[in-house]
């Protein structure tokens, strides 16, 4: 009979750590939380010290009368739980559900990866469970959950039913909400570039280089008109060379995967959404069938801040870049990254576990997305531990007259960690030029040429630049990430548009609710410095009722305001012409998961709906009908003509109905600007 129960969060890492502690050793997996705070209440004594009421979750019983029964049998209990604030909270939990404080027999574990050495080492280095972890959790799941009963509520009775608002997802809805207005604000300015083709004796080719401005300092050239002038201007001024500098560049090796940065290069490479690479990396960490190796786990915890790794990892990482490619490519020096912001906790980066297994050698017993994920994260590993990537490089300097043009050019000297891993920035390098080039060498100008340019507005967030965003905020920590982003978008506040992010107008509705209601909760300030409290509660330095305390009050005071202040948003029952050509009655406005819609007031006797646009008043610039805002099939809003899908206009601003007096395309609004569409025009006007 087994002396010894192991308890774990998930059912998947069950039979692979069976497999590495033997017959010793019961192994069962909590399955995640089994208490929690109750669904159908706040769930918190506001009265008594801010006490939680936690209960156990329905449908656990029956895991927690089998653990109990096991817990009688055992010697020794275990509670093997993630290696994070929420594990630590977890395990808490089951020592309170299986009464384990009482009798003193249970022992906390932790391991960052799954494997044989690194489970048997945590035995040795069992202890009692962290009350400051478990305090940092107890803290963010009562801010939470005073944010999301408080608030929601008011929205369902000001909105819709089913909305809700959270601390970290409103924040980010947000910045999404901020970056659209900048893009639907950002009026384009003309500029104009310069390239010029240089003859050098010695060379067959040309030489070809770009306007800079003058030596003393750079200039933009805003027009045609003065881009002709100078361009006149250089026909008769001399030229020479001013500066040919032979160089070197270095380019240092990336740190290894945090979650932020796995998530952010799985979004750019593998086009992975946040949601699936968290998936993916969790079924690498639990452990899969590896032909020749049975079950084990190929990558480290999957949610980490840090960049460090393990003596032992890097020694047996060194060891195989010495005898994979070379005594030459060990980086002997090795920098961890200063972010200048606590760590979250003693983590490592995500790393391989076992570094010989070379994504080759796995690729077979991995599903393609589990293969593409790990040799991502098996190449930046490997890559960071390797030298910098060294450049030969050369500068060259051109003066024409007092203006100056500049050309550089680059190859490749010594290839060190690109040999396995480049980013996809790092991809594109300038070729040298074969010719030696010295400063006394003859130039003259051969030709000029100048390109029209326009400025391009912020680019829309993606999922990988929106983490990029809240990780330098200090939104949210590399738990949150994922489903924050995915709970907006199941929401319906933003649509997901090729890799593009767009507010929807439920989402701008909720979000000028919450800055008009809350400005606290949606401050990335008051947030950031949030996350650093939960912070110093792990660390031991703040109590974590006094975080909640003092957070409480303030919170439920702008409750009581809003609900008496704001005015409800007239999203339903608006009175159309539009006849029902079922019952003849007057159709309605109603507002479902994707906007408003046309539905008879006869339901549920006539279930009659069709589609419902609102006309702004601009004749088609097309075909002369009605431009009305329609919406794409995920919510995003954009202006189209009512006569679709013969005619074939749209528009993602809002046309002003006047054209442009130099082109003749369509104006639309920019802010306080009337702005021409045409690619190359460029005019715009003040809007009257």
């Amino acid at each position: 009979m087994a002396k010894n129960l192991v308890i774990l969060e998930s059912p998947a890492k069950v039979k692979t750590i069976k497999k590495f502690l033997g017959s010793n050793y019961e192994v069962m997996a909590s399955n995640g939380h089994v208490r929690d705070l109750p669904k159908s209440q706040l769930g918190i004594d506001i009265e008594h010290d801010y006490e939680p009421k936690y209960i156990t979750i329905r449908g656990k019983g029956d895991l927690l009368a089998k653990l109990r029964k096991e817990v009688k049998k055992a010697d020794k209990v275990y509670l093997a739980t993630d290696p994070d604030r929420e594990g630590e909270a977890i395990s808490w939990h089951l020592e309170k559900a299986l009464k384990l404080e009482d009798n003193k027999k249970s022992r906390r574990i932790t391991f960052n990866e799954i494997t044989k050495n690194a489970v048997k080492a945590s035995l040795k280095q069992a202890r009692e469970i962290d009350m400051n972890l478990v305090n940092a959790q107890q803290a963010r799941r009562m801010l939470d959950r005073m944010v999301g009963y408080s608030i929601s509520p008011l929205l369902w009775a000001k909105v819709k039913r089913g909305l809700s608002a959270g601390r970290v997802q409103s924040v980010v809805l947000r910045l999404i909400c901020e970056r659209e207005n900048e893009i639907n604000k950002f009026i384009p300015e003309e500029y104009w570039t310069m390239e010029a083709d240089f003859s050098i004796k010695g060379m067959k080719k040309p030489l070809h280089a770009n306007f800079y401005g003058t030596a003393k300092e750079k200039q933009t050239i805003h027009s045609k008109q003065e881009m002709e002038e100078i361009k006149k201007e250089m026909e008769s001024l001399p030229v020479s060379l001013a500066e040919v500098k032979n160089g070197e560049r270095t380019r240092k090796p990336p740190f290894p995967f945090t979650t932020s940065t796995m998530q952010q290069e799985a979004g750019k490479v593998l086009n992975f959404s946040t949601q699936k690479t968290m998936r993916i990396a969790q079924q690498l960490y639990e452990g899969l069938e590896i032909k020749g190796h049975g079950t084990i786990g190929l990558i480290t915890y999957l949610r980490t801040d840090s960049t460090r790794i393990s003596e032992e990892a890097e020694k047996a990482c060194k060891d195989y870049i010495e005898k994979t490619y070379g005594e030459l490519y060990v980086n002997k020096k090795v920098t961890t990254k200063n972010t200048g912001k606590k760590i979250q906790d003693a983590h490592e980066a995500i790393r391989p576990t076992f570094v010989e297994l070379s994504p080759v050698l796995v690729k077979e017993s991995l599903s393609r997305d589990q293969f593409r994920l790990y040799q991502l994260i098996w190449k930046r590993f490997i890559a960071s531990r390797m030298e910098s990537v060294v450049y030969e490089t050369l500068s060259i300097k051109i003066d024409v007259g007092t203006y100056r043009f500049t050309s550089s050019f680059s190859k490749v000297k010594f290839d060190g960690y690109h040999c396995v891993y480049a980013e996809e920035e790092e991809k594109q390098e300038a070729g040298m030029i074969s010719a030696e080039i010295k400063k006394e060498s003859e130039i003259s100008l051969k030709q000029i040429e100048g390109k029209q340019h326009f400025t391009q507005p912020p680019a829309h967030f993606t999922e990988s630049s929106l983490v990029k965003t809240m990780e330098e905020l200090g939104i949210g920590r590399p738990s949150t990430y994922a489903p924050t982003i995915t709970t907006i978008i199941a929401r319906r506040y933003v649509a997901k548009e090729n890799k593009n992010l767009y507010v929807t107008e439920l989402g701008e509705i909720v979000n000028q609710i919450m800055e008009q209601a809350f400005p606290t909760i949606v401050d990335m300030n008051f947030t950031a410095n949030m996350e650093g409290l939960l912070d110093a509660v792990e660390a031991g330095n703040v109590s974590w009722k006094a975080v909640v305390s003092n957070f409480y009050p303030d919170l439920a005071e702008a409750v009581e305001k809003a609900q008496k202040e704001l005015s409800e948003v007239k999203i339903e029952d608006e009175v159309t012409e539009v006849v029902c050509e079922q019952c003849g009655k007057n159709m309605v406005i109603k507002y479902g998961p994707h906007g408003k819609f046309l539905a008879c007031p006869g339901f549920p006797d006539c279930r009659n709906t069709k589609p419902y646009f609102e006309k702004i008043g601009v004749s088609c610039p097309k075909c002369g009908k009605e431009v009305v805002i329609k919406k794409t099939k995920k919510g995003r809003r954009y202006f189209g003509c009512e006569n679709s899908p013969e005619c074939d206009f749209m528009s993602w601003q809002k046309p002003s109905g006047k054209k442009c007096p130099v082109c003749g395309e369509i104006l639309v609004e920019k802010g306080n600007k009337l702005v021409c569409i045409g690619e190359t025009c460029g005019y715009k006007e003040s809007k009257e």
